[in-house]
């Protein structure tokens, strides 16, 4: 009966996620001809048509990644792979944390490899194809090399702590061992910019001039007394643009991608800047980190409860007693549930960031300047203007550029 209801579970989130995909491109392909007068006042018809052209290509290519990931899912949770993968480990290493630790990570890394040439498709065809694409093939094997080795030098140790709490403190095991995670979440907010963005990108500090005076004005006046500006060389990899601050405290940093600063002017770019010192000063990251925490609060209950359940690991094929393959089945499931609470989390992210708008047009004296870098940034990234009201709601964490326009305007 488990194994029954995790094939309908695979089976119905890939059937959501192809009809939703189909609504999407239906959507866009109505607007195609004549796109509504909101979105002819921001783009004019060559870019509109291209926007058209990019959304419906990553509708396919979704279309055909979300297959293929079913497939790969369903193979290896039925058939018998991942036990029989466990044997070798567990015979190395009975009952060891390391061996646990190792067989995760090592199933993990396996899983991925299947992905690999989508990765690459989506980077070399797709995005080169619609000119957003500005990285090379060394850049992008040396990425996947680094994240391997991180994922060793973190997820290991990490994995080795969380299989010893059992043995360290009993059947309490899943309380420390959310403690222990979301700390190290907490960590990973000051240490990420400081040791592991640096890895895959060079940050600069935002040149002397009128442009820093003027970000550095804006911060002073909200309140965002911010360390330092830094421009990451984002245009190494792709055209897209971005901006976000990392860190909290006395170790919080303002990021600006390169490519945002060559696209927008100081009265835009400031708005974005604000945007961002929004979602700070309305108390959004903490917001989110609490909803994360009870999150992983729960999971952690969840994996205790199951590992404690002599017919969970049975039913897949692995020995009834523990942890590391009810680890691996919790991480490798858990998506087939999370995906139907998406549009909760991303109804709540998308009203931070109206909260954020609002507080950039009180920074910046106006709607004007936040409304001009939002259409450009859509220009410029050809985003979809016309979604589908349920494709969104399952994968827009931000509101249309439509939605944004009618709340700044109220």
């Amino acid at each position: 009966m488990l194994l029954t209801l995790v094939a309908v579970l695979i089976g119905l989130r890939l059937a959501a996620q192809l009809l939703l995909n189909a609504l999407n491109a239906s959507a866009v392909r109505r607007n195609a001809a004549a796109p509504p007068p909101a979105v002819a006042a921001i783009m004019d018809r060559a870019t509109y048509a291209k926007t058209v052209d990019y959304s419906l290509a990553k509708l396919r290519f979704s279309s055909i990644e979300e297959i293929f990931e079913a497939v790969v899912l369903a193979a290896a949770i039925f058939s018998g792979m991942l036990p029989w993968l466990y044997a070798p480990f567990r015979a190395w290493a009975p009952d060891s944390a390391w061996s646990g630790a190792l067989y995760v990570l090592a199933v993990g890394m396996l899983l991925n490899v299947p992905a690999l040439p989508f990765d690459w498709w989506g980077q070399f065809r797709l995005e080169q194809r619609f000119g957003f694409n500005q990285g090379t093939l060394r850049i992008w094997v040396t990425d996947k090399l680094k994240g391997l080795l991180l994922m060793l030098l973190i997820g290991l140790p990490l994995l080795w702590v969380l299989f010893n709490l059992v043995r360290w403190v009993g059947r309490a095991w899943w309380l420390w061992g959310f403690a222990l995670m979301f700390g190290f979440q907490l960590l990973l907010i000051v240490l990420y910019p400081k040791l592991i963005l640096p890895l895959f990108n060079k940050l600069t500090p935002l040149a002397e001039g009128d442009l820093r005076q003027r970000l550095l004005a804006l911060a002073d006046r909200t309140g965002f007394r911010a360390r330092t500006i830094q421009v990451m060389d984002g245009s190494k990899r792709s055209a897209h643009s971005n901006a976000f601050f990392t860190g909290f405290g006395r170790f919080r940093r303002i990021v600006l991608y390169d490519t945002l600063v060559s696209q927008l002017t100081q009265p835009e770019l400031e708005a974005v800047l604000a945007h961002e010192i929004g979602h700070y000063k309305r108390g959004h990251i903490p917001k989110m980190l609490a909803v994360s925490a009870v999150l992983q609060l729960g999971g952690f209950a969840l994996i205790a409860w199951l590992a404690d359940s002599p017919w969970f690991n049975a039913a897949f094929g692995f020995p009834s007693a523990g942890l590391a393959p009810t680890f691996l089945l919790f991480g490798l499931l858990s998506g087939v549930v999370t995906f139907w609470f998406s549009p909760v989390l991303n109804f709540v992210s998308r009203g931070h960031e109206y909260e954020a708008d609002a507080f950039a047009r009180e920074a910046v004296g106006g709607a004007g300047p936040i409304v001009d870098a939002l259409r450009k940034l859509a220009q410029k990234n050809l985003s979809n203007l016309t979604p589908h009201p349920l494709y969104s709601g399952f994968h827009y964490s931000h509101p249309t550029l439509a939605e944004r326009e009618r709340a700044l305007a109220g």
